[in-house]
């Protein structure tokens, strides 16, 4: 990074200790931010750079160790729902980080809330994306919220704006041994191997998002009549759903709920012939792996949130447009109240189709040697 060049860090030297904030609770509100990390992490190689985050996102830094060096958790702050605020241990977040860092980015929305939240953590310099009209720490650094831009790509473009070229706009997972053990023993146990078998994820953080399990289990039979073993996942929490499915489904169905972590879910995956999926942290797991998915958009917009590749990743579904939103398009998780009404549910025969067009288009030899070639950088 040359800072000169680009005028928008430091005019001095390239920043040694970054602190990123981002404070989302989902899995993939952190999976869409890598991109934007990996630009920072190779313009910034010898950098020490720590995400602020939840509780869950210790787990993601130690898993993405070539990209972040620690984890700082997130107190939480007064109007921002991801937590409710513990007010001494957000005083004493400010007391520590006070000179600490070079340079803070809020990559948490639209800064309507959070860039007065990264201000008061008093690094030298901050970045990130502001609202019109509202407070803009820094116009060097700090950008017109994007609310065009897909979420992997909206961060991305304040990376490149900060002078970190992207390394790719793909998502990424690092699998460990232990992970692909795990899941080698599951299907072993299933005498299962790899492209026999289709994934369903009926689950969402959100409930507006889920599409009915009597949908999933026609799917479920869908898939049995290819041929497919059908594994329905999810975790403890989400075993009803789960459950209805496999009650549900004409066809024997596997229930896996609460059987297996994040590792062992993304190592199946890995090997699964199809995922078909709401739109969740599963779904851009899928498009971390390269696995070919089909995601069901029910409250949520594809704008933002669908895979890039539109066709190794199928989305049915238009989910919520902006102009249907309570707020016109600006719920960016920053502190807004507001809560859009369901949309309407996309039929079983159109996730049907998309998932007999998947079917036939990523066979098990065409799609492995994509999926490869998927996890590099262009």
């Amino acid at each position: 990074m040359n800072p000169a060049e680009t005028g928008t860090l430091t005019e001095r030297a390239a920043p040694q200790n970054v602190l990123i904030f981002r404070a989302l609770p989902g899995l993939g509100d952190l999976l869409c931010s890598v991109p934007a990390l990996r630009a920072l992490r190779a313009a910034l190689p010898q950098a020490r750079i720590e995400l602020l985050g939840l509780p869950a996102a210790r787990a993601f830094v130690r898993r993405y160790e070539h990209l972040l060096d620690g984890w700082v958790e997130f107190p939480g702050y007064p109007g921002l729902p991801e937590r409710t605020p513990d007010l001494s241990a957000l005083s004493r977040l400010f007391e520590w980080s006070r000179g600490r860092f070079d340079l803070s980015v809020q990559m948490h929305g639209s800064g309507l809330l959070t860039n007065p939240l990264v201000a008061l953590l008093g690094a030298r310099s901050s970045a990130g994306f502001y609202l019109p009209g509202q407070y803009c720490p820094d116009p060097r650094t700090y950008l017109p919220y994007p609310d065009h831009l897909p979420e992997p790509l909206r961060w991305l473009t304040l990376a490149q704006h900060l002078g970190c070229p992207a390394q790719g706009e793909h998502l990424e997972f690092p699998l460990h041994p232990h992970d692909r053990q795990q899941a080698a023993r599951l299907l072993a146990e299933l005498g299962l191997g790899a492209g026999g078998y289709a994934l369903l994820h009926p689950g969402a953080q959100d409930p507006r998002r889920r599409w009915p399990t009597g949908h999933f289990a026609r799917v479920a039979d869908a898939l049995a009549s290819r041929g497919l073993r059908v594994l329905v996942t999810g975790t403890a929490d989400e075993a009803e759903r789960t459950r209805a499915v496999q009650e549900q489904a004409r066809a024997p169905v596997v229930d896996l709920a609460g059987r297996t972590d994040l590792g062992t879910l993304a190592a199946l995956l890995e090997q699964a012939r199809l995922l078909v999926s709401n739109d969740t942290g599963v779904s851009h797991l899928a498009a971390a792996l390269g696995t070919p998915s089909v995601v069901v958009f029910v409250a949520s917009d594809p704008a933002r949130w669908a895979p890039l590749d539109r066709e190794r990743h199928r989305v049915v579904g238009r989910g919520l447009p902006p102009e249907s939103s309570a707020c016109a398009g600006h719920c960016l998780r920053d502190g807004c109240a507001h809560r859009a009404v369901r949309a309407a549910v996309p039929p079983v025969h159109e996730v049907l189709e998309a998932v007999t067009s998947q079917l036939d288009r990523w066979s098990p030899e065409t799609w492995p040697p994509l999926r490869e070639a998927a996890e590099q950088p262009p």
